[in-house]
């Protein structure tokens, strides 16, 4: 027998030894009053006689995290989701009942807790008890607080033991709260509206990724879970909504490493009368409210990098990969000459390469990776952009830009395309490329068309992953260790 189960089995005689004693060790009730955070904030610099003169009563609940017993006394330490507090029992304080509760609690078990605040001889705020209720027990030991969870495929498996005893993951999920809060609060109050629209989708678009496919039984049709929220956003667009937004899942069944999951956490938004340029204005203001909210800097470490959203860099795309190459696109016209450069340069073509896909291409080897500072990337191919208006003075070029931070993009915004009988020709044409071996095509889409039919006014678009945000935010390297529940191959995580 291990150790883990010779645990398990002592605690379940533990529990059997509460309900002998008319205790029950779940108990469904319990009244909590105070918060842990709320006290330490109210009364942390509260002196020793202002506490004993007040006799501020309290009452918490939490999980046991260190326990000191000594004879007819002790301390034990309470913890919630965000903070501690230390509290003092003694078998004159409290009922027999409530002390023999007090003293038997293993580390693990969820208590209840009412008293008085006071001060130890150290000046730690405490709470000096005058009852206690058994909530939870703990029927497996927690990890060892000091030696924690180190194998990431336990972390990440175990996510609800990673929550108990790491304070780190528990800041940063926090912070992942905060984020999405902060980022929701941005668009309510310049007046954007906050929609659902549908996950399961019949027909695929919005962007350039492979799908997962489902089943509906009850409609005998195939559905794909969505790549992103843009087409029915911008047929509410159509129906008059002048600025909107949704947060939400997206699903892309694509590779996985340290900056994908095949699921993760976006927002979209969409601004009637608006264009890249006022995209390119609402990306930063986002951004630097974020970042001054979470942070109270715009300037913070990231990896080896450190990161200021004081400024932000722009650059033409072809232009920027003209300055690393030293290749100029817009001198380049045909399509042989675009692949010939393509190959001096070791860049592997698809049988669908265009003149566009080979620019990007170009630019993911040679740029991408070289854009530290928040960068933003402008004027991309029409051949991989086909939902972007075309730029007035180069019909080859869309106006849409990318954000790039640390190598890696964050932002992908554009003018959006309102003209039906275009957006229809840029279907067919995916619908050539996908034939030509391009899965990440995307499909015609009759129903959005006709929508666009009844007139689209000018709208900017934005798409930001906010799981990389909080990654940047949190200075985490890992895109699963910013996910409460990352995916698992095997009883392995996928790293």
């Amino acid at each position: 027998m291990n150790k883990e189960t010779e645990q398990f089995l002592i605690r379940i005689k533990k529990a059997e030894e509460l309900n002998k004693n008319n205790i029950n060790p779940f108990l469904n009730k319990f009244i909590e009053k105070n918060q842990i955070g709320d006290i330490l904030k109210e009364y942390q610099n509260c002196c020793s006689s202002e506490l004993e003169l007040n006799k501020v009563f309290v009452s918490v609940s939490g999980r046991v995290i260190l326990k000191r017993i000594q004879g007819k006394a002790g301390f034990l330490i309470l913890q919630d989701f965000e903070d501690t507090i230390q509290i003092y029992a003694n078998n004159k304080l409290v009922s027999e009942k409530a002390f023999w509760i007090f003293k038997n609690v293993d580390l693990g078990d969820i208590i209840g807790i009412s008293g008085y605040l006071f001060k130890t001889k150290t000046n730690e705020l405490t709470i000096k008890s005058n009852d206690v209720f058994h909530l939870s027990k703990s029927l497996r030991p927690l990890p060892d607080k000091h030696k924690g969870l180190k194998d990431k495929e336990t972390i990440r498996k175990k996510r609800f033991l990673d929550l108990i005893i790491n304070d780190k993951t528990r800041k940063i999920f926090l912070k992942r709260i905060k984020i999405i809060q902060m980022i929701r609060n941005f668009f309510h109050n310049r007046g954007f509206l906050e929609v659902e629209t549908p996950i399961l989708h019949s027909i695929l678009g919005g962007a350039a990724a492979k799908p997962f496919i489902t089943h509906h039984n009850a409609l005998e049709s195939d559905f794909y879970l969505r790549i992103a929220t843009e087409i029915p956003l911008k047929k509410l667009i159509v129906g008059g909504i002048k600025a909107i937004f949704e947060i939400g899942r997206v699903f892309r069944n694509e590779g996985i490493d340290a900056h994908h999951n095949p699921e993760f956490t976006t927002i979209e938004a969409y601004l009637a009368y608006s264009d890249m340029q006022k995209m390119i204005h609402l990306t930063k203001d986002l951004l630097r409210e974020v970042c001054q909210n979470v942070l109270d800097s715009l300037t913070f470490e990231y990896q080896q990098y450190q990161i200021s959203f004081n400024k932000f860099y722009q650059y033409d795309m072809v232009d920027i990969i003209k300055q690393k190459t030293g290749v100029n696109f817009y001198e380049i016209f045909s399509l042989e000459d675009c692949l010939r450069i393509a190959r001096e340069h070791h860049i592997v073509t698809e049988s669908f390469y265009t003149k566009g896909h080979i620019i990007i291409a170009f630019f993911e080897k040679f740029v991408e990776e070289t854009l530290i500072q928040p960068t933003f990337i402008y004027n991309y191919p029409l051949e991989v952009s086909p939902l972007a208006q075309v730029c007035p003075r180069n019909p080859e070029f869309v106006e849409r830009f990318e954000l790039f931070i640390a190598g890696k993009e964050f932002v992908n915004a554009f003018s959006e395309l309102n003209d039906p009988i275009e957006q229809k020709k840029r279907f067919e044409n995916q619908l050539l490329q996908k034939k030509l071996g391009n899965e990440e095509a995307e499909e015609l889409d009759s129903d959005f068309i006709e929508a666009l039919e009844y007139g689209m006014p000018p709208t900017g678009g934005m798409g930001l992953g906010i799981d990389r945000l909080v990654m940047l935010l949190t200075n985490t390297a890992n895109i699963r260790d910013v996910i409460l529940f990352p995916h698992f191959k095997q009883n392995k995580t996928i790293l």
